[in-house]
């Protein structure tokens, strides 16, 4: 296929073209050993190891789907891997359905894949199987990805929001807000002196940093919709114990923080695509900051809170006083992941 054609619903329809489409693109692209056998299901046999087995699923629906500090290829691969990791697997395998817009750039289209191949590298997972289907122009947005992702979780690692308990100590592994503030800039093209890169990136390294250094781990979450907030609701409803957290101790950007002032969004309520937040027992937290930091994608760890009373969450805030923290209520910005 040549860089400056688009893609046609013939593409789509089972015949030349769309053979051109799958084996001249996205085979070539995600070329593997798996992959290229182009049979209708993948024989995963070789991939299989101990442990308990783990499955997600996901969609993305990203728009615009390149956006600075990734693209929705990237967000594709990050997001299940991350789905996977903060369970405490060890991600090995993806499929990958693709809805391709008549109309597409095919350079676009390989763009996004080539992003698929280099995260899916990174995160040392393989991509063994998918599907193509192509719609009418107008409905879409150009791409919308689907991906199941596959991973084994170790014996002895144990983790879940009904294991958090009182006394516990609530970790971040960065600044929050930085992928939807991105998605918006880049969405209503803003200008501002400084650009906000999403931080969109596969967390199985992070999750197995914390792993290591709280072998007492409770619970890791990727706090994406509905950002850190909603994310310690759910924890603390499904344990059942409280969490208290201190606003001052909440890494964000300063440059995130300016655009969500001036717009009227609240960072602890925005998406993030590269960060986890862990609950661990409070003798294990500092060594699990100090680990972190050594990561490029953990130097703004910090301990931001501590699990305990009632359920809810519960603010301090940067004045001394105290509020709820409620889930986020109704759509704060859609397509933002």
């Amino acid at each position: 296929m040549k860089s400056n054609d688009t893609i046609t619903l013939a593409h789509g329809s089972g015949g030349r073209l769309m053979h051109e489409l799958v084996e001249g693109l996205i085979a070539r692209v995600l070329s593997n050993p798996v992959l290229d056998e182009l049979d209708d299901a993948a024989d995963v046999s070789g991939l299989v190891e101990p442990g308990r087995l783990a499955v997600t699923t996901d969609s993305f629906v990203v728009q615009p789907l390149f956006f600075p500090g990734g693209d929705i290829g990237t967000l594709a691969v990050a997001g299940t891997v991350n789905d996977l990791a903060v369970k405490g697997a060890r991600p090995v395998a993806l499929t990958l359905g693709l809805i391709v817009e008549e109309g597409l750039a095919v350079s676009d289209l390989e763009r996004a894949l080539r992003s698929v191949a280099e995260t899916a590298k990174t995160a040392g997972v393989v991509v063994t199987a998918g599907d193509t289907k192509v719609v009418e122009r107008g409905c879409l947005g150009g791409l919308v990805l689907n991906t199941a992702g596959l991973g084994f979780i170790p014996e002895g690692v144990e983790l879940g929001a009904a294991r958090v308990r009182d006394g516990d100590a609530v970790v971040i592994s960065g600044t929050v807000g930085d992928h939807e503030t991105a998605i918006l800039v880049a969405r209503e093209g803003f200008e501002i002196d400084e650009t906000i890169e999403s931080d969109c990136a596969p967390l199985h390294e992070i999750a197995a940093t914390i792993l290591t250094a709280a072998p007492g781990a409770r619970a890791m979450r990727d706090p994406t919709r509905g950002g850190l907030a909603t994310t310690l609701n759910e924890l603390s409803a499904r344990s059942g114990v409280g969490i208290e957290i201190e606003e001052a101790a909440v890494p964000v950007r300063r440059e995130v923080r300016s655009v969500t002032d001036i717009l009227g969004f609240d960072p602890l309520f925005m998406a993030n695509e590269g960060k986890v937040v862990a609950v661990v027992p409070a003798d294990e937290a500092e060594r699990v900051v100090e680990a972190l930091r050594t990561h490029d994608l953990g130097r703004d760890a910090a301990v931001i809170g501590r699990a305990g009373g009632p359920p809810g969450v519960t603010l301090r805030t940067r004045v001394g006083g105290a509020r709820p923290l409620l889930m986020l209520e109704g759509v704060q910005l859609p397509r933002i992941c």
